[in-house]
This record gives structure tokens, C-alpha cells and sequence, in this order.
């Protein structure tokens, strides 16, 4: 047996003391990987986001397994059990509702505080419905910037927009259908009518849907027409500001940069990150330089 034979298999059994990530699918079933299946039939316990939905798709798998339920509004009290059951000696698998947990998700608060504790965490990847989307897009992929959900807080919303007017790479929002039109609204009023979308929605699953077009094409299609299962949006980022792809900032000096983003509604901590990460800079020589 050769020796990259054998590192495979010693992979594939299941360590104590180990957080597993494990990747569910986001609407076809078929895409469980196997080496998942595996894991979850073997592990001591498993934390879920929630633990019926959980629930349903070990009843399909036939597998049965202890759950502890693992979100959002539990994760500093329901973290600091896991993690004590993991330096115990148990094997976890975290799972998600549907796609890769800690993008976008709690789990990544689990995963820095395994970290903290020297606990051992692994991935089991697979499905993820913000790259399955930027693929199916038509949009550039070579650089791309994951967004999730805009806040539901109208200020906090503006200002993260804002941050994002010159940003040229390609943008990954998530959305839920009851919020759609205010969200395609907000992002042409942000970005422009012109600025190209793709809206993909029901991924994997029987209806699934990428519509191509403009915001403003979108915003008047939803008029229409009714937005119904969830949605990941692929924005096209901004074009180059001349021939050159000279940046918007690089006649400003440092003070006046970071005035432009306060200007389009940032806070000033904002403007200072923003300006720090254009400039390739680090935020506390941005701040002194704000300060003198």
C-alpha cells in the first residue's frame, strides 16, 4: 500500500477531540458526499442550526445521532458546552441548515473559540450556495467579495452599501424573497440602473432559476412578478475609473479620502478601514494621519 494510500484512510476515521464541518446540501439531496454521510454516522453528537431540519435529513440518511442545537442567539452559552464536551475527549459534526457552515453562519464563532482552545477542527466541504451562483453568473470570478445579508437597520444598510460603490470586484448578496424588492431598489439606487445582476434562486433543486439583467431591468421584472424562494445575488463590480484603471482615490491625500467615504454616509471608523484597505495601508497609520 503506498504512502498517499494510506494518508487517505487515516483521514476518513474519525478523531477525538474534533470539530467536523460538514457541508449540507442547499436543495438536492444527491449532493451529500459520501466522506459526509461518514462522518455524521459517526461522530459522538452533532450541534445543528436547527435540530429538526437536522432531524429530517438523518431520518433520510437513516442515521441517528444526538443533537444539540447550535445558533445564533445560544452560541456563547451552547459554544462553551460543545468545546467542553470536544476537550472531553468526544467528536463533533456542525452542520447548518443548508450549505457550509461558518460562511455567513454562528459556526464561525465556533471555530475561533476551538481555535482559542486548541481544539482541532476539519472541514468536510461541499455545497455552497454563493460560489454554486457566482459559477452559474456569467460574471467575472477571478476576484470576488462575499456580502451575505444586508441589515435589516436602514443606517447600517446605507453605510455597507456605501462602503461598496467603488468596489470592482464581483459582490455576493444573499436574500429572502419578502425583502427582494427593497434590496434590488436600494442596490440600483446605490450602484445604478446599468450595473449588471445575475439573480440566481432555488439552486439545485427542481425550479431552480438564474435570471441575467440589469438592477433596473430587475427592479421593474419584480414589479411584476412575484419573488418566491431564496435568493443569492451576483452584482457586477464597478468598471475601471479611467482607460488606466487609475483608482477614484489617487489624487486625494489620505484625510480627503477618507472624507469622500464619510460623505456617502460611512461612519468615520468606516471611512478610516475603507481608506486603509484601498491604500493597502494599516488602519492605524490612516487614523494618525486623520489626526494630524
Amino acid at each position: 500500500m503506498n504512502i498517499a494510500h494510506t494518508n487517505e484512510i487515516e483521514k476518513n476515521q474519525i478523531e477525538p477531540s474534533t470539530l467536523y464541518l460538514v457541508a449540507t446540501p442547499i436543495g438536492n439531496l444527491a449532493d451529500l458526499s459520501s466522506r459526509a454521510i461518514k462522518v455524521l454516522s459517526e461522530v459522538d453528537f452533532i450541534a445543528a442550526e436547527d435540530t429538526r431540519n437536522t432531524g429530517h435529513l438523518l431520518a433520510y440518511l437513516g442515521i441517528q445521532k444526538p443533537l444539540v442545537s447550535y445558533f445564533e442567539h445560544n452560541k456563547r452559552e451552547r459554544g462553551e458546552i460543545i468545546c467542553a464536551r470536544l476537550s472531553a475527549g468526544e467528536s463533533c459534526a456542525l452542520v447548518t441548515d443548508a450549505g457550509t457552515p461558518a460562511i455567513s453562519d454562528p459556526g464561525e464563532d465556533l471555530v475561533a473559540l476551538c481555535a482559542e482552545r486548541g481544539i482541532t477542527v476539519t472541514s468536510i466541504p461541499g455545497a455552497c450556495a454563493g460560489i454554486t451562483a457566482l459559477t452559474l453568473s456569467g460574471l467575472p470570478t477571478g476576484r470576488f467579495t462575499f456580502e451575505g445579508f444586508l441589515s435589516v437597520n436602514k443606517a447600517e444598510r446605507r453605510r455597507h452599501l456605501a462602503s461598496l460603490v467603488h468596489e470592482s470586484r464581483t459582490m455576493i448578496f444573499h436574500e429572502a424573497p419578502h425583502k427582494l424588492r427593497t434590496t434590488l431598489a436600494d442596490l440600483s439606487d446605490t450602484f445604478g440602473a446599468d450595473r449588471r445582476l445575475a439573480l440566481c434562486r432555488e439552486l439545485t433543486k427542481l425550479n431552480e432559476e438564474v435570471l441575467r439583467m440589469t438592477l433596473g431591468e430587475a427592479v421593474a421584472y419584480y414589479e411584476t412578478t412575484a419573488p418566491r424562494g431564496e435568493y443569492v445575488l451576483i452584482l457586477s463590480g464597478a468598471p475601471a475609473d479611467a482607460t488606466d484603471g487609475t483608482p477614484f482615490w489617487n489624487e486625494m491625500s489620505i484625510p480627503d479620502h477618507v472624507a469622500h467615504y464619510m460623505e456617502e454616509g460611512m461612519t468615520k471608523k468606516d471611512a478610516i478601514k475603507a481608506t486603509a484597505r484601498d491604500r493597502g495601508l494599516p488602519k492605524n497609520d490612516v487614523y494618525q494621519q486623520v489626526l494630524d
